[in-house]
């Protein structure tokens, strides 16, 4: 046995923590590894890293140690008389399986694996605005694996249960050796279930579940939106051998209104107006989830024009708060005129011209006051 001290072979502080003196010894060990390292003295390097670790991480050795130093473990001190670490302590391999379980699956001690959770399922909903907005209820089928009705999940015949595993002896792990290293691996036999089914039900031959076609209702709350989801706990797939089933997520998914654009809580749609209410105002009907309503509209209204309807929206699923309507009046012109609608409309454009021509589209004049001088700079 090495007379370093062992916290510096380690390169930990006294008082270090079982996590830290785990974490170093790990970073040594890949280091020192034999398989790893070539060099002549890695073997002895990588003995002394383990015999510390080993020491370092048993109480009973580790208070020996800090009181007595490298004399608690010479002839007649602790272990009983064999000298070096005697009968203390475990093997390589159960110190291996410590410090890298989480990389072979977990320690060697312990049962075996718990039985799988089902899987969870999604579904796509579609719906449209209004069956979003107002809440409904669906009828939905579901292609899915259902516990069997023959032996309630169990897998196992009628008057039978399932058993300890020969092999892995309910461990659901087996130790395989590779070279130095000691790996665990599943059983092979039970699939690390630590349990087998000597005498299968005949329905599902041992699963615990059969593929079943599953009618549900699923509740739609009001006011839903596209990518909420909605969870029903337990409609999921059965779980192995009567394990917990899992969840079944709903997924809504709007399809798109032919009036209405939804933008969260707010709703957004498109007024046409004629070109005659556009310059003397009026009144235009617009649609509402609630029904028709009237907006005036103020004379000399250009196109674009943005109406704020409040509470005209949708009510919040979660914090019932309601949304607006916003309206975008569209001025229209006119299609498939007459003769003498065209006379009448040349007539209006005529009076328009002489020197208050520009008063009556002020949108034109700051255009083309921009036009010119955007040309006066190019030239300049």
């Amino acid at each position: 046995m090495s007379k370093r001290d062992l916290y510096e072979v380690l390169g930990v502080e006294r008082g270090a923590s079982e996590r830290d003196i785990k974490k170093a010894y790990k970073r040594l060990a890949m280091k020192f590894h034999p398989d790893r390292n070539q060099e002549a003295d890695a073997s002895e390097k990588f003995k002394e890293v383990k015999e510390a670790y080993e020491i370092l991480t048993d109480p009973q050795k580790k208070q020996a140690y800090d009181q007595y130093g490298h004399a608690a473990f010479e002839q007649g001190g602790m272990g009983g008389g064999g000298g070096g670490f005697g009968g203390g302590g475990g093997g390589f391999e159960d110190m291996f399986g410590d410090v890298f379980g989480d990389i072979f699956g977990g320690g060697r001690r312990g049962g075996g694996q718990r039985a799988q959770r089902g899987s969870d399922l999604r579904y796509n909903m579609e719906l449209s605005l209004e069956e979003a907005v107002r809440g409904c209820e669906k009828e939905i089928h579901i292609p899915t694996l259902a516990e069997c009705e023959v032996c309630d999940g169990s897998g196992a015949k009628a008057g039978s249960s399932s058993q300890t595993c020969g092999t892995c002896h309910g461990h659901g792990q087996v130790q395989m050796r590779q070279g130095f290293f000691a790996v665990q691996q599943a059983c092979p036999t039970c699939h690390g279930k630590g349990k087998i089914i000597k005498d299968p039900c005949n329905s599902c031959h041992g699963e615990g579940r059969k593929q079943k076609n599953k009618t549900l209702n699923v509740k739609i709350p009001a006011g839903v939106d596209t990518g909420d989801r909605i969870r029903l706990s337990g409609e999921g797939e059965a779980g192995e051998q009567g394990a917990p089933a899992g969840d079944l997520y709903v997924e809504v998914h709007l399809r798109r209104h032919h009036i209405f654009d939804r933008d969260g809580n707010n709703l957004h749609c498109e007024v046409p107006v004629s070109f005659t209410l556009a310059a003397l105002g009026g009144e235009v009907e617009v649609p509402t989830l609630n029904g028709r309503f009237k907006l005036k509209v103020p004379a000399e209204m250009q196109t674009g024009r943005m109406f704020r309807m409040r509470g005209k929206g949708v009510k919040s699923v979660r914090s019932g708060a309601v949304g607006d309507l916003i309206c975008k009046l569209v001025v229209e012109t006119p299609v498939k005129l007459s003769s003498r609608q065209k006379e009448l409309l040349r007539e209006l454009e005529e009076s328009f011209d002489g020197e208050t021509a520009n008063k009556h589209k002020p949108k034109s004049e700051g255009f083309f006051n921009g036009v010119k001088k955007f040309f006066d700079d190019l030239t300049s």
